[in-house]
This record gives structure tokens, C-alpha cells and sequence, in this order.
């Protein structure tokens, strides 16, 4: 990984990261992590996204299998895809640093117009691969930006139009230009993605969501679970069970109002269905886990 990159990442994320060691940047969809220790593991359904790491080492879980990764390489998700993740390499001296870009399906149309990319296999919706480095000095440039905050406006589109154009031109085009195709399958079950997402809290109607995909009930439900590996309800089901543990962790919430905040009318269903997904109570886990963040 350029150390140039490195030493202008450094020093945005050290000034601007919040207390999750999240900066945000003006440019839409990209951001700087930062990270002074391992993290516990992180539960998520992950939107279609690249994150280039530029120090420390990371972790990233997708059913039964399992990417460990460093500085130089990007991960890829090409789904809403539930995932579990740890930064496993970060020190104080050596903190884990990385961008992420959230991929834009209607950018990636529109460059797929112009571009005489194939559309590729879906293959698997997570995939690492060493950073190309037209990718790396595009991101370079974008950060470079921030330091001229007049020039944001006018070239911030502009050159997360360029980053996308050389993931689409590199070694994962064929993947990525799968989200761009406009009456793919995977745009289809985005559209029932993002309505759930939107109102996870509230009971689930297969139908209305075949409507939004423009899909009949059994088709949505076959392209869904290929698309995601989950079923619309184990998606939803996952989407409340990660918010009640946020609102736990984050708010202070007590598990019952949690429960009843993301939808659940009973809460040892809510406990036991919290148990097999995280491994313990959601008693139990939130204060081990708040304990494991005390001694960091």
C-alpha cells in the first residue's frame, strides 16, 4: 500500500474519527476507519461496498468461510450479505486504518454503458484481492480533496465517478457491473432489500415485497436467498436482532425495550432467537461485551 496514501489517511482519520473510529468525509459513500486495538466482532448485514485496507490486519466471516486480509488489499460486497467482522492487527502505535466506499448501482449503470465490461458471474457476494493501484491513487486524490474544501462540490462526483470506473475497469468489473444492470436479479432483490431495511420493526408481507421486486411471492423468495443466502424473514429477523444489540450497547437499552422497539411482541422469543445468533443472552452478552470494551 502507497505510504503516501497511508500518511494522508493517517492524518484525516487521527483528526476526524469519531468515537467508533468512524470519519466521515463530504464525498458520498466514502470514509476512513480507524482503530487503536482489536475490536470485538461485528454482526452486520453489509451493503454492497470495497473497503481498502492501508494498515493493520482484518477479519471477515460470511457463512463457513472466512477472509483474513491486510494493507494492499480490498474486500468486496457485491450483496446485502450478513456478515461478522474483526479488526485483528491494530495497535496504538500501529493503528488499523482502511476506506470504504458504499457502491452506487446507478453510477455503476451509467459507466456500464460506456465501458465494455462484461457482465460476470456472481460467484460469491465476498471476495479479497490485492488493491489495484489505479484504485489506490484514486483514493489518494479523494482524500487529497478534502484538503481544498471550495474544490469539494465542484469535483466530489467527479471522482467517486473515477473510483468506481476503475473497480469496473480492474479485477472485480465483471462482479460489480452485475449491480448496475438494471433488470438483473440482483437489482430486483435490492429493491425488497432496501423495504425491509427501511421497515424492519414492522410485520413482514411477502407479497408487498414481491411487488417491489416486481417478482412473484416464490420467485422473490428463490432469487433472495441466492442473492443474500437468506430468506426475507431470516434477513429481517437478523436486520432487528443487530439494531436491539446496537440500542443495548450504544443506548443503554434494557433488553425487553429493545425487543419491543424492533418489532418483537414477545420477549423470550426475542432471547431465544438473540441466544442463537450471538452465542449468549442478551443480558449476558451486552455486559461481556461492554466489560471487554472497558479493559481495551
Amino acid at each position: 500500500m502507497s505510504t503516501s496514501l497511508l500518511h494522508v489517511v493517517r492524518r484525516y482519520a487521527d483528526f476526524y474519527a469519531d468515537a467508533q473510529g468512524v470519519a466521515a468525509t463530504p464525498l458520498p459513500g466514502f470514509t476512513a476507519l480507524r482503530a487503536t486495538s482489536p475490536s470485538e466482532l461485528l454482526y452486520a448485514i453489509s451493503r454492497p461496498l470495497v473497503a481498502l485496507v492501508v494498515q493493520g490486519t482484518k477479519r471477515v466471516m460470511m457463512g463457513a468461510r472466512t477472509f483474513d486480509f491486510g494493507a494492499g488489499d480490498s474486500l468486496l460486497i457485491t450483496a446485502d450479505v450478513p456478515t461478522i467482522s474483526q479488526i485483528t492487527g491494530a495497535t496504538l502505535a500501529e493503528p488499523y486504518y482502511s476506506l470504504v466506499l458504499d457502491l452506487d448501482p446507478s453510477l455503476i449503470q451509467e459507466l456500464a454503458l460506456e465501458m465494455s465490461v462484461a457482465e460476470g458471474d456472481r460467484g460469491t457476494p465476498v471476495r479479497v484481492d490485492p488493491t489495484d493501484p489505479e484504485v489506490t491513487a484514486t483514493a489518494l486524490r479523494m482524500l487529497e480533496l478534502l484538503d481544498r474544501p471550495t474544490a469539494v462540490p465542484v469535483l466530489k462526483r467527479q471522482l467517486v465517478r473515477e473510483m468506481h470506473y476503475w473497480l469496473m475497469a480492474g479485477r472485480h468489473g465483471p462482479a460489480i457491473r452485475n449491480l448496475g444492470v438494471a433488470d438483473s436479479r440482483s437489482r430486483q432483490v435490492s429493491k425488497a432489500v432496501a423495504l425491509i431495511r427501511s421497515e424492519f420493526a414492522r410485520p413482514l408481507r411477502i407479497e408487498r415485497l414481491a411487488e417491489a421486486a416486481a417478482m412473484s411471492p416464490s420467485t422473490l423468495h428463490e432469487h433472495f436467498k441466492a442473492v443474500t443466502s437468506l430468506s426475507p424473514l431470516q434477513f429481517q429477523k437478523q436486520l432487528r436482532l443487530i439494531e436491539a444489540r446496537r440500542m443495548m450497547l450504544s443506548e443503554n437499552a434494557a433488553a425487553c425495550d429493545a425487543a419491543y422497539a424492533v418489532g418483537y411482541e414477545s420477549v423470550p422469543q426475542f432471547t431465544r432467537e438473540y441466544g442463537r445468533m450471538f452465542g449468549a443472552s442478551p443480558v449476558r452478552d451486552v455486559k461481556g461485551t461492554k466489560a471487554k470494551i472497558r479493559a481495551v
